[in-house]
């Protein structure tokens, strides 16, 4: 009898066997079941759900993105999930297109860029983008009850506020209820643009004031364009570090997301020794040296090293101040991931890391 192997059968029970090694579950049967059904749900569509994305200052005094969503029954706030939806394609995009620029006066271009750099979803645009980002704004005056944004319409601009207050309200069963509220800060009408999606809340000025826009076209060109260059650039860069070959391409894709460009100029410390740890590093471009400082205060250089290299990790993983000085080295651009990335998104490389870094901590305690 001739037997056909179905197509895929191998990896699913390769991934399945690699679990079950890492994890070493004490049922197997339960386990089995948990990590098949979870393997059956991530194929699986997702449903798109209607959110707005409002910034607040948290404790730390970062923005804090929350979502309203109207639909669920179980709870009234959510974090920030992926979306999946139809997407703009920023590889069709025509780079030849005639950029947008609206004049502006040297104050509202001092009070525009103030308000742009504390939105989180501009923080990862490079210097020259974010002058892109003030360029294709233009300014909107509002009036007390006039509404900026429809529940239900098409996305046409997304907005930054510049001075007013302004409600957010959603449609529940015919009835308008205000779910936040905009005071002088923050931005809103991304997600329509991003996805696709009808607007999914209205917004309304409660007081007179004044709105910067950005239309749908400008806005995905250079923020969407800009997130797809810098995941393809990470994603090649992650490609290269040897411990993350254990990655599947889905995983390296979210780490490429949650990493972050930082600039460091010759001879400008990384990372001190002692600090308390933040997260990694991964070297773009340039060189970095590592020195180690003795007891009596005398630093000696241990090593250098250029691209493809990652460094930061000890301490994450030892859960320790820094073991050593990392200095740039001529002009250094690094990928930056954050320790609550680090710790969500690295589990599988974690063994690999401590293993590399019992070199790192043998040679320190021998200084």
């Amino acid at each position: 009898m001739n037997l056909e192997i179905p197509e895929g059968l191998g990896d699913l029970l390769r991934d399945f066997t690699v679990a079950v090694l890492k994890e070493r579950p004490p049922d197997l049967y339960d386990f089995a079941v948990e990590y098949f059904t979870t393997a059956r749900d991530n194929r699986r569509p997702k449903e798109v759900p209607m959110y707005i994305i409002v910034e607040d200052d948290d404790e730390a005094g970062e923005p804090d993105p929350i979502m309203f969503k109207p639909r669920s029954s179980t709870s009234r706030y959510a974090r920030r999930q992926s979306v999946s939806a139809e997407r703009y394609n920023p590889e069709e995009d025509d780079d030849e297109d005639e950029r947008v620029v609206y004049p502006k006066t040297d104050g509202q271009r001092e009070r525009l860029t103030e308000a742009v750099c504390s939105i989180l979803l501009f923080r990862s645009l490079e210097p020259e983008q974010i002058q892109e980002v003030l360029d294709a704004m233009f300014e909107k005056q509002v009036h007390p009850g006039e509404t900026v944004i429809q529940q239900g319409d098409d996305g046409d601009n997304f907005y930054v506020i510049d001075t007013g207050v302004y409600d957010v309200l959603v449609n529940v069963k015919g009835d308008e209820k205000k779910v936040y509220q905009f005071d002088n800060k923050g931005s809103f009408g991304e997600l329509a643009l991003m996805y696709n999606m009808p607007r999914s809340a209205t917004v309304r000025a409660t007081t007179k004031g004044t709105l910067w826009a950005m239309d749908r076209n400008s806005f995905r060109k250079i923020v969407l364009k800009s997130a797809f260059k810098k995941r393809k650039k990470f994603e090649a860069l992650l490609e290269s570090v040897n411990i993350l070959q254990c990655l599947d391409p889905y995983e390296r894709m979210t780490l490429a997301d949650a990493l972050v460009t930082q600039t460091y100029e010759d001879g400008q410390a990384i990372i001190r020794q002692g600090d308390t740890a933040d997260g990694m590093y991964f070297v773009e471009d340039g060189k970095i040296r590592f020195t180690i400082t003795s007891s009596d205060g005398r630093e000696q250089e241990i090593a250098k090293q250029s691209t493809t290299t990652y460094f930061g990790e000890i301490a994450l993983i030892n859960n320790k101040p820094r073991t050593a000085n990392v200095y740039a080295v001529g002009k250094v651009k690094v990928a930056f991931l954050e320790r609550d990335c680090f710790e969500r998104l690295l589990g599988p490389c974690v063994e690999i890391m401590k293993r590399n870094s019992q070199l790192y901590t043998m040679y320190a305690d021998d200084q």
